[in-house]
């Protein structure tokens, strides 16, 4: 299995208004119960969503059909904040979102992002305003982000982005895939467990 390396993230964009969006709106406690993440995307914004779309009038993002194939999340910030669960960014990278722009996230949100492979660069609030009100006016807007130059692009229009040095350096390398690295070595891995005692028994 080769690793992936990351340069260009390009589709349409599922923007989601509101800062300090924690952990648990993304994905409610009680769908943490199962042994692996298999299905926690079809309850990501479960509560949000049910709450909007209760009300009958412009439902969740989440669940507007409009969005639907959405390869890029819009959000403001300090998104991911709360709990420190790995199922937030699980459940929005199985929903098939590669990459979330914001203003800012929580530290251990981006973390548990990156070892995904799901980049999180930031832009200015300005920036976001800006991208948001695009998609929301026309969902069918292409939006790119390229960790390469460090620019997003929409409608036309360029934009900023940053992202922490060592995290875009995994991306471009795919340093970012552990387990995708091991596997493209595995002939050195195995060297060097032939050489461990603990591993041969050979003591």
């Amino acid at each position: 299995m080769a690793v992936e390396r990351l340069s260009e993230i390009r589709g349409t964009a599922l923007p989601v208004r509101g800062d300090d969006i924690d952990t648990d709106r993304i994905i409610p406690a009680r769908f943490l119960k199962a042994v692996s993440f298999d299905g926690l995307e079809a309850h990501l914004f479960e509560d949000d969503r049910r709450e909007a779309d209760g009300r009958g009038g412009v439902p969740h993002p989440a669940s507007n059909p409009a969005y639907a194939g959405a390869a890029i999340m819009l959000v403001q910030s300090n998104f991911g904040c709360g709990s420190s669960r790995e199922h937030a960014p699980q459940a929005i990278r199985r929903r098939g979102i590669r990459a979330v722009l914001g203003q800012s996230f929580s530290e251990i949100f981006f973390g548990n992002s990156v070892a995904l492979g799901m980049p999180c660069p930031t832009a200015s609030r300005d920036t976001l305003a800006a991208l948001i009100e695009t998609v929301e006016a026309d969902p069918a807007t292409e939006v790119t982000i390229d960790l390469r130059s460090m620019r997003v692009n929409a409608a036309g229009q360029a934009y900023e982005i940053s992202l922490p040095p060592a995290a875009r350096e995994a991306f471009l390398d795919g340093s970012w895939d552990a387990t995708g690295l091991l596997l493209e070595h595995f002939d050195d891995v195995r060297a060097v467990a032939k050489r461990l005692p603990y591993v041969t028994q050979a003591w």
